[in-house]
């Protein structure tokens, strides 16, 4: 038996895999728009904590 049968059913299991590409996206818009709209001062501060003690 293939995986696929397995999955059929399972009640919801489209509604789990919709919800879970809703959310990737979510998640990748919000790190992408919080990419752009933090300035770059506060990268490079960022990016130095490792080499301030």
């Amino acid at each position: 038996m293939k995986f696929i049968h397995y999955l059929e059913k399972i009640g919801g299991v489209d509604a789990m895999g919709v919800a879970s590409l809703v959310g990737f996206f979510v998640f990748f818009l919000v790190m992408l728009t919080w990419v752009f709209k933090t300035r770059k001062k506060k990268f490079n501060d960022i990016s130095r904590i490792p080499l301030d003690n």
